[in-house]
């Protein structure tokens, strides 16, 4: 029953052949038996239950939303009204929402069963979910070794992968959704910017963060993010363009369609298994009818400078509004900047502080025009880059990552190191595009291999079409039971 997709799971539900609270408890076994994931901060077991009850109630007198009765797991940056919400933070501790955010709530509306909040890197700052307050999350392919689930929306990734839950929310600021996805075999889709509300999401990087679903196939990423989607009067940045039905795109054929090959994206320190899937899945693609071509982005090779230039710089910001003072941890001192600096240098950890560091000294008046203003300049080059790319290619094919997941204690120690991990997704954001990466392969070591695909702005169709097929031939081995 736990490896159905959430799909299947719609259409059992309907039929009959379980019941939300059989699949609830299910589930809530499961995350209790393989606890040593650490995928989940909290577990909402009563309420769930509760939920799923309601939810067979409405089934039986045919009274069914879209997703009604599907037991889902929410990220911990998502703001839960009455349930507690963290950001991975020591900060946020014991923080209870007032008031839901707007993904969260259209998920709620459409009937899904929230199972609990997701383990996360420290206010979504990393790559491996090493940063987490309440310890890392263990990727559920580890056999051997220990490995990591890739960063920041580990948790939810590897309850997705671990079969702890039918679906998950993920936050995706220069790959959070994408390269978790990636490293656990899942499917992670990070649409365009302003296509799903930014309301209630605790914020990293204002105009670089973006909800997004993490699925099981990229049919039940096109259904979730349907709902996810849309219009928001209570976040600026929501865009009012119409959400098409992205699941009519799966299975269509992609017959005529140019995929791009960025030719900057082939990378010194890239895996050999990486490159091959890259080559393997072009092949593929263009058995199945695509027409291959090269495309190039030559101002790609400053998008991870540019990046950790304006992502700080709003994180420095944003995170200003942690003090002590209003909300969450508190401790104290003998004057108000005493009180001030003694919270912040204990509620933070070292890599929320290192970004807020970078942060403020870029946005500090010396150095301002030096970075800030030049991060700008270089983001509208890459923005540039990619509408010409797609003039000549529907969609670009990519690796997610520059290889595969890696074990505890083999992570760079090095900080900057440790950012390369983003060099292939960190475009897509600083660009606001939508991007998806899908399972493909596994590499030598058995380990979960994804490529990504990048679309046009607000195009997340053409992503479901060509990223179905692309699933389709690979036939990736999902995992099948946790070790």
């Amino acid at each position: 029953m736990h490896s159905l997709s959430l799909y299947e799971i719609k259409k059992g539900l309907l039929k009959k052949d379980f019941s939300s609270t059989e699949l609830t408890g299910h589930y809530l076994q499961r995350i209790e038996k393989f606890q040593y994931l650490n995928a989940f901060i909290t577990v909402c077991a009563d309420h769930a239950l509760r939920a799923a009850q309601q939810s067979d109630r409405k089934i039986a007198n045919g009274n069914v939303r879209e997703l009604e009765g599907i037991p889902m797991a929410i990220k911990d940056l998502f703001l839960t009204k009455g349930i507690r919400t963290t950001a991975g933070s020591q900060m946020l501790n014991n923080f209870i929402p007032p008031y839901e955010s707007t993904v969260s709530e259209k998920l709620l509306d459409a009937g899904v069963v929230f199972l609990g909040k997701t383990n996360m890197d420290e206010f979504a700052m990393g790559s491996a979910n090493l940063t987490s307050y309440y310890g890392s999350v263990v990727n559920p392919w580890s056999k051997d070794k220990k490995l990591v689930p890739g960063g920041s929306s580990g948790g939810s990734a590897a309850a997705v992968a671990g079969h702890l839950c039918a679906a998950a929310t993920g936050s995706d600021t220069g790959g959070s959704v994408r390269q978790p996805a990636s490293f656990s075999g899942i499917v992670g889709l990070k649409p365009t910017y302003g296509r799903c509300s930014r309301y209630g999401m605790v914020a990293f990087a204002s105009s670089l963060d973006q909800a997004g679903p993490m699925t099981k196939t990229v049919r039940d990423a096109a259904i979730l993010l349907k709902v996810m989607s849309g219009y928001d009067e209570k976040d600026s940045t929501s865009s009012p363009k119409e959400v098409p039905d992205l699941e009519s795109f799966v299975g269509k054929s992609i017959r005529g369609l140019k995929i791009g090959i960025p030719k900057e994206y082939r990378l010194d320190g890239m895996s050999d298994d990486i490159v091959k899937v890259w080559r393997k899945a072009a092949l593929m693609l263009k058995d199945a009818g695509a027409e291959i071509v090269d495309v190039s982005l030559p101002y790609s090779k400053y998008a991870l400078p540019t990046y950790y230039i304006i992502a700080p710089a709003e994180a420095s910001s944003n995170l200003a509004r942690y003090d002590g003072v209003r909300y969450g941890f508190r401790e104290n001192g003998i004057s108000l900047n005493d009180l001030y600096e003694n919270t912040r240098a204990e509620g933070f950890g070292d890599e929320v502080k290192r970004r807020i560091l970078i942060g403020t000294y870029v946005l500090s008046a010396g150095y301002y025009d030096a970075y800030y203003l030049k991060a700008l300049k270089v983001q509208k080059l890459i923005r540039q880059d990619f509408m010409n790319a797609f003039e000549e290619a529907d969609v670009l094919l990519t690796p997610t990552t520059p290889t595969s997941a890696f074990a505890f204690g083999e992570e760079p120690k090095d900080p900057v190191t440790m950012y390369l991990n983003d060099v292939f997704t960190v475009t897509a954001n600083i660009a606001g595009l939508p991007g998806i990466s899908v399972p493909v392969d596994l590499d030598s070591l058995g380990r979960p291999l994804g490529l990504q695909l990048i679309a046009p702005h607000f195009k997340e169709e053409l992503l479901v079409q060509v990223g179905s097929a692309l699933e389709e031939i690979a036939n990736f081995p999902a995992l099948k039971e946790i070790i």
